[in-house]
């Protein structure tokens, strides 16, 4: 597909497609009351795309940025299946020496191990891992990995009730064994479960930077805090760039209940990659596309084409639905005012998924004025993501002051946290905050730091303040925003894809709109 294609036509480098009403255009996937596109037959996989921006920029800005969210929907992955297995996974088990202290956390992680191994469906390639200051096999014995069935299912069961805690922690090598493990693995999600209860002190072994490096894009990778000694934003820095989640408990009898419900979720998923192209038009430039819904993950482009196109690879998809926060970069010399044009052009590609049932590619456009009430409003679900980041700024500088016994600093920062958490709806972080801080008023911030609050708890703050919410629901965006993007669309007769009604060219295919009716 050429979706650089409308750069070639105009003459510009920027395909015109008309002035739009409405600042914010929303179509595909049936984001906040847009229409839906990408939906396949019944019994089809189909894989939808939305885009939600407010298009006007100033003219006379020093260096202009379009912010948009894109949605990402999958839908029927479970239809057909694979003829294999399709999930790899390791289990990594936290066995240092502060894991014996109290003897609820190795019990909780035993009996967490085993939860998940039970679920196992038989065929499944998985491996247990032993986490010290090294990394050494719990099962099977040898660096490979085992086929899920009864027999390894309680070998593996036996091996992990032995464990015992004693010496450091070095996670940098629990994941480059994790890592040798699965590229033996014949199956396309490789997947760690990673539990610890402590910091990674022993860095200096197997840095932790370097392994990371190695490991993006080969598996991804959910960590678990225990007890009261890990640190959140440690785990926070692995499972975003192994687009994997963040999450902790309190009481260590839950542990078990969490990794079935986590398997759960794994299990569903049959889709191990979708890739999100942007292709910029000239005088437009891609600075990030990033995950920030349901929890925010790192994006690295895996490559750029020649027209510029950067691809950026999500990994394990269920039927689900993600958001990423795209920002593109903008110069307006010698560019039209008073006319909607395109700046990118986003699409969807699954690699070998000849079965998968894509929507059409969707265009950001750019509308440049000198109307400062225009250029100044912005995109609802863009700001709510962005007052997600704002949040999570906020625990972490209140972290910080709690760690530098600043508890007036730390009480300020966690008022503007509450505050935040209940102006968009992060009932998770709240509920952690109301652990931390007496509420007198959430809208505007007045809190109580509780006596004897630990420093654990801001770790576990932490982690829920990674998980963000949907968004704004229909119905909630500013009335300047709503009602327009939907009625303003029609089809190309060329290559049928859904454009602006008052577009001169096609923003995807380039084709000629003038004669149209």
């Amino acid at each position: 597909m050429n979706t650089g294609a409308a750069a070639n036509e105009d003459p510009d480098g920027m395909a015109a497609a008309g002035a739009g009403a409405a600042g914010s255009t929303s179509a595909g996937a049936g984001a906040a009351g847009s229409t839906s596109a990408g939906a396949g037959a019944a019994g089809s996989t189909s894989a939808g795309l939305d885009i939600s921006q407010w298009k006007y920029l100033s003219g006379r800005a020093r260096e202009p940025q379009m912010h948009a969210i894109v949605t990402v929907r999958a839908d029927g992955t479970g239809n057909g299946g694979a003829a294999g297995p399709v999930l790899a996974q390791v289990l990594a088990v936290d066995c240092s020496g502060s894991m014996a202290y109290p003897q609820e956390k190795l019990r909780a992680a035993h009996q967490a191990a085993v939860a998940a191994l039970r679920l196992l469906p038989d065929g499944t390639p998985f491996a247990v891992v032993r986490g010290t200051q090294s990394a050494s096999m719990v099962y099977p014995p040898t660096e490979t990995m085992a086929r899920a069935d009864a027999r390894h299912r309680a070998e593996a069961e036996r091996a992990v009730h032995r464990l015992v805690a004693g010496g450091g922690t070095c996670i940098g090598s629990w994941l480059d064994l994790s890592r040798r493990l699965l590229t033996e693995a014949d199956a396309p999600i490789g997947h760690v479960l990673l539990l610890t209860d402590g910091k990674n002190q022993h860095d200096d072994l197997m840095p932790l930077a370097d392994v990371l490096e190695a490991c993006a894009g080969r598996f991804v990778c959910d960590a678990w805090g225990i007890g009261d000694g890990w640190d959140g934003r440690e785990l926070l820095r692995i499972t975003s760039r192994l687009h994997g989640r963040t999450s902790s408990v309190q009481d260590e009898a839950a542990l078990a209940h969490e990794y079935e419900q986590l398997m759960h979720r794994l299990l569903a998923k049959r889709l191990p990659e979708l890739v999100v192209s942007v292709t910029p038009m000239a005088g437009a430039g891609v600075r990030y596309l990033k995950q920030v819904f349901p929890t925010e993950v790192e994006l690295d482009p895996v490559g750029t084409d020649a027209d510029g196109t950067r691809r950026f690879v999500t990994r394990a998809w269920g039927d689900e639905t993600r958001r990423y926060q795209l920002c593109l970069s903008a110069d307006p010399t010698g560019r039209p005012r008073g006319e909607d044009l395109q700046l990118a052009v986003v699409s969807l590609d699954v690699p070998g998924g000849d079965g998968v049932e894509l929507a059409p590619p969707r265009p950001c456009l750019v509308h440049w004025t000198d109307d400062a009430a225009l250029s100044g409003h912005s995109d609802v679900h863009v700001e709510h993501f962005e007052q997600h980041q704002r949040l999570g700024e906020a625990v972490a500088a209140a972290t910080d002051a709690h760690r530098n016994g600043e508890r007036d600093a730390a009480q300020h920062h966690l008022g503007r946290a509450v505050q935040l958490a209940h102006a968009i709806g992060a009932d998770q972080s709240l509920g952690r905050l109301e652990r931390l801080v007496e509420i007198d008023d959430p809208a505007a911030g007045r809190v109580r730091l509780r006596p004897g609050v630990a420093a654990v708890d801001f770790e576990h703050l932490i982690t829920a303040s990674s998980h963000s919410t949907y968004g704004p629901a229909s119905g909630t965006a500013d009335p300047v925003v709503a009602g327009g993007p939907g009625a303003a669309m029609l089809r190309c007769p060329a290559c049928e894809g859904e454009v602006p009604a008052a577009a001169r060219f096609c923003p995807l295919c380039g084709h000629g709109l003038q004669g149209r009716p």
